[in-house]
């Protein structure tokens, strides 16, 4: 079994390949347009939700089964087909151009595995069995989508400017951590979502400090 190692890649702008028309190369696609991809679908036909994406613009479609070659200049590729040969052949051609590739029929057989997710704005959960169960990790994922709600994207909104004026305004490495970690507190998250550029930089920064001392209390 695979130990995977896991990472957040920045995708904005770059080419990813998914081979496959159906609902697992949808899928593929939707999280890859979530993450600013741009998506080329490599399929003969495509289901109606890749076929409206492909009306709007959203991704590029190649009307055409795969054949060696396909891959140029992508970053990302998936084999999402319902033939394991094509797919074998798919993952051949990403291993032969250093290309990181997914296997949609057997997460092992490829470089890396897509773990369930929620976004909330910046806020990004995953969760993953290491393909033994993506069951379990979709579970795990609905119970954090009642933890962590819609709200949390405004919050997260306000702590990236709160972050940067207390790292512009403290100089002191401990005390900026343990600033940065009051300000990511629950009650202060419920703050930033009402902060806007207005705000009293050094009164807010005033009153972390006073939290803090209180919690260390």
């Amino acid at each position: 079994m695979s130990e995977w190692y896991p990472i957040l890649l920045n995708l904005k702008d770059r080419t990813c390949v998914v081979i496959g028309g159906g609902a697992v190369a949808a899928r593929k696609a939707r999280g890859l347009l979530d993450a600013g991809a741009n998506v080329t679908i490599v399929s003969p036909k495509l289901n109606p939700e890749l076929s409206e994406l492909a009306e709007a613009g959203r991704i590029r479609h190649v009307p055409k089964a795969y054949a060696d070659g396909d891959l140029e200049g992508a970053m990302l590729v998936f084999a999402a087909t319902d033939s394991p040969e094509a797919n074998a052949a798919v993952l051949s051609e990403a291993n032969r151009r250093g290309i990181p590739a997914n296997a949609a029929d057997g997460g092992e057989a490829g470089d890396f595995i897509v773990p369930a997710v929620l976004r909330r704005g910046d806020l990004v959960l995953t969760a993953s069995a290491s393909g033994s169960g993506p069951a379990v990790a979709s579970r795990i994922i609905g119970e954090l989508r009642d933890r962590y709600g819609p709200e949390y994207a405004d919050y997260l909104i306000g702590l990236r400017k709160i972050r940067s004026w207390i790292k512009a305004e403290v100089a002191d490495p401990i005390e900026r951590r343990r600033l940065l970690e009051e300000a990511s507190t629950d009650q202060s998250l419920t703050e930033w979502s009402k902060l806007d550029d207005r705000a009293d930089i050094h009164a807010i920064i005033e009153r972390l400090k006073v939290r803090a001392l209180g919690r260390k209390g």
